[in-house]
């Protein structure tokens, strides 16, 4: 446990670091994705790109803040949980023990 601690505090964890698995469904949906994104591009004016452009800016955005925040409350709600663990209230039945 103690490495885990060690390597966060030097961040050498980065729990946003990955990589996508070629051929994974997510792979397909961003290439899917960027192949539309580029269609759109060759079809429209250049008002309008600037528009598309924005829209996949503010779109990165939205899946960054929501990416981090899904982060955090996961985090936490095992946090909770590992906590109710620790809990002796076992409720109506309690642990049958030869020291006490």
């Amino acid at each position: 446990m103690r490495k885990i601690l060690e390597n966060f505090y030097f961040g050498n964890i980065t729990p946003s670091e990955r990589e996508m698995k070629t051929n994974s469904n997510l792979h397909r949906a961003v290439d899917r994705a960027a192949r539309c994104e580029g269609q759109l591009t060759e079809r429209i004016g250049e008002a309008e790109q600037v528009l598309l452009t924005e829209l996949v800016k503010a779109q990165h955005e939205i899946d960054s803040i929501t990416a981090l925040e899904n982060f955090i409350l996961g985090f936490r709600l095992g946090v909770r949980m590992m906590a109710e663990c620790m809990d002796e209230n076992d409720g109506e039945i309690r642990e049958v023990t030869d020291y006490g």
